[in-house]
C-alpha cells in the first residue's frame, strides 16, 4: 500500500476547515490525516510540496453526454430542440469505436479540469453499434475516473409524436432488458466502487410514460438511482402542456419519479410550486450553466432550488452543446450566472466549490466516500497551482479558482491513483486521442450524409 503526503498546500476541506500551509495524507485509497501544518513522519511515503497550490477535494460531475465530444461544434446558433433535429441523424452512426473514443478524450479533458467522479447519461443505441455502454465503461476504466454510467433510453420516436426520428429509439422490452443487463454485469454496490449504474430514460419528448415508470420500478427493485433531463426549455414545457396537460415535473411525478434515490439534468424553467416540491422531496439536480447558456435556454434557479432542500450539483452537459467539457469551468460560470440574476450575494465563491464537491456527491448517493477532505473518505482530490502570474496575488486562493484563470492541475488523485501530473494526463495518450476524435468526427459527418 502506498502512501502520499501532500503539505505545504493551502487546504479546502469543503467540509468547514481550512488549513493554509496544511497537509493531507493518503494512504493507499483513503484519506487518513487531514489539518494543519507540516504532515508527522510517514516512513517510505511520497511527499508532495504542496506550495503555491490549493487542494480540493475532486469534483464530481452530475450530468454528461460522453458520446458527443466528436460532434462538436454543430448547430451551434440553435435552439435545443433544433439542435436535436440536427444531431440525432449524426448520432445514429456511433458505434463502440466512436464512443470509446469520444469517451476517453471527454474524461480526460474532465480530469485536466479537477473532476474524479464523473456520470454519463447515454441513451442512443444503434442496433448495429456494438456494445456502445460497455465501450464508454472502459473509456472510464483507461482514463481512470470514477464512474456512474446511466443506461439511457428512448422510445418515443417521431411517429408516435415524440422528437428523435425512429430510427433512434428502441422498443420498451428491449430497453427494459438492457436497463437490467447493465445493471447485472455493471453495477458494483461495494463501499469505495468505481462503478455504479443508473437508468435514466431522456426525455418527456422522447420516452414513453409506461417506460418511465418502468424504468422506475425496475430501478427500485434493484436498488440503483434514477436521472433524466427535466425542464431544460420552454419547448419543453409548451410540449408537455400540450400533450400531457400538466407541467414536466408534475408529469413525471406521476410516475414516481422524485425523492432521493432521483436526480433531474437542468431543472431551468421550474414555477415557486415545482421548486418547493423537488425540495420537499430531496430530488437531486443537475444544474448545466455553459450547455444552457450555449442553446438560450435560460438559468437555473440555483439558490432558490437549494434553499427549498434539493441537492443540487453541476454538470458540463454534452460536449456537443458545451465544446470546452470543462467541470471547472462550470463552476466559475454557475457562480456568474446566478448572481447576474440575483445579485453579489446569490453564491459566493464557497458554495460553487461546494456545488462541485459535496454537491455532486450528494446528488449521486456517496456523501459519506467523497466530496470533502475528510480522515476515511476515498482519495479522490485535486490540486491546483496558484502561484503563476494569473493567481499569485489573489488575496482569497478559493476566489482565485472560481473567478480567475483556470490553474493548472498540479496533481489528481483518483481513488488514490495519479491521473494527472504538472498538467499532463498520465493514463493515456492525449496527443493521439485528438487524432483519432478528428478522424471519427469526420466518419460521422459522411455517415449521416
Amino acid at each position: 500500500m502506498t502512501t502520499t503526503v501532500i503539505e505545504g498546500a493551502h487546504v479546502v476541506t469543503v467540509s468547514g476547515a481550512e488549513y493554509p500551509g496544511g497537509h493531507v495524507v493518503v494512504e493507499g485509497n483513503r484519506i487518513t490525516a487531514v489539518g494543519a501544518g507540516p504532515a508527522p513522519a510517514v516512513e517510505g511515503a511520497t511527499v508532495v510540496d504542496g506550495r503555491g497550490c490549493l487542494l480540493t477535494p475532486g469534483f464530481v460531475n452530475t450530468h454528461n453526454h460522453l458520446y458527443q465530444w466528436v460532434t462538436r461544434g454543430l448547430a451551434v446558433d440553435s435552439t435545443l430542440f433544433e439542435w436535436l433535429t440536427t444531431l440525432y441523424p449524426v448520432w445514429a452512426g456511433i458505434d463502440e469505436h466512436a464512443v470509446h473514443t469520444s469517451a476517453s478524450a471527454a474524461l480526460a479533458q474532465l480530469a485536466l479540469t479537477g473532476c474524479t467522479t464523473t456520470t454519463d447519461h447515454h441513451y442512443v443505441f444503434p442496433s448495429d453499434g456494438g456494445d456502445v455502454f460497455a465501450a464508454e465503461i472502459r473509456a472510464a476504466q483507461d482514463v481512470g475516473l470514477r464512474f456512474h454510467p446511466c443506461r439511457g433510453s428512448m422510445d418515443l420516436g417521431r411517429s408516435d409524436g415524440g422528437l428523435p426520428p425512429d430510427g433512434v429509439v428502441e422498443d420498451r422490452d428491449t430497453i427494459l432488458a438492457g436497463s437490467e443487463a447493465a445493471i447485472d454485469r455493471w453495477h458494483d454496490p461495494a463501499p469505495g466502487s468505481m462503478l455504479r449504474v443508473a437508468l435514466a430514460p431522456c426525455s418527456p419528448f422522447s420516452v414513453t410514460g409506461e417506460l418511465m415508470r418502468e424504468s422506475a420500478e425496475l430501478a427500485r427493485r434493484r436498488g440503483v438511482m434514477l436521472h433524466t433531463h427535466l425542464a431544460e426549455t420552454l419547448d419543453e414545457e409548451a410540449f408537455c402542456r400540450e400533450r400531457f396537460g400538466c407541467s414536466p415535473l408534475e408529469y413525471v411525478e406521476r410516475f414516481g419519479w422524485t425523492g432521493e434515490d432521483v436526480w433531474f439534468a437542468h431543472a431551468v424553467h421550474l414555477d415557486d410550486t415545482a421548486v418547493k416540491r423537488i425540495g420537499e422531496t430531496g430530488t437531486g439536480v443537475a444544474h448545466c450553466p455553459s450547455s444552457n447558456a450555449r442553446l438560450g435556454a435560460g438559468i437555473a434557479r440555483t439558490r432558490d432550488l437549494r434553499a427549498a432542500g434539493a441537492r443540487v450539483s453541476l454538470g458540463v452537459d454534452g460536449a456537443a452543446s458545451n465544446e470546452a467539457g470543462s467541470l471547472l469551468e462550470e463552476v466559475r460560470h454557475a457562480l456568474l450566472f446566478a448572481r447576474a440574476v440575483g445579485g453579489p450575494q446569490a453564491l459566493t465563491v464557497r458554495d460553487v466549490l461546494e456545488l462541485a464537491t459535496l454537491g455532486g456527491a450528494a446528488v449521486v448517493g456517496r456523501t459519506d466516500e467523497i466530496g470533502s477532505l475528510e480522515a476515511g473518505k476515498l482519495a479522490d482530490l485535486a490540486l491546483w497551482r496558484i502561484d503563476g502570474l494569473q493567481h499569485a496575488d489573489v488575496a482569497d486562493p478559493v476566489a482565485a479558482l472560481v473567478l480567475g484563470a483556470p490553474p493548472p492541475m498540479e496533481l489528481l488523485l483518483v481513488n488514490g491513483r495519479t491521473v494527472v501530473e504538472r498538467g499532463h494526463v498520465r493514463t493515456v495518450d492525449v496527443e493521439a486521442l485528438a487524432r483519432e476524435c478528428v478522424a471519427v468526427h469526420r466518419t460521422l459527418i459522411e455517415k449521416a450524409g
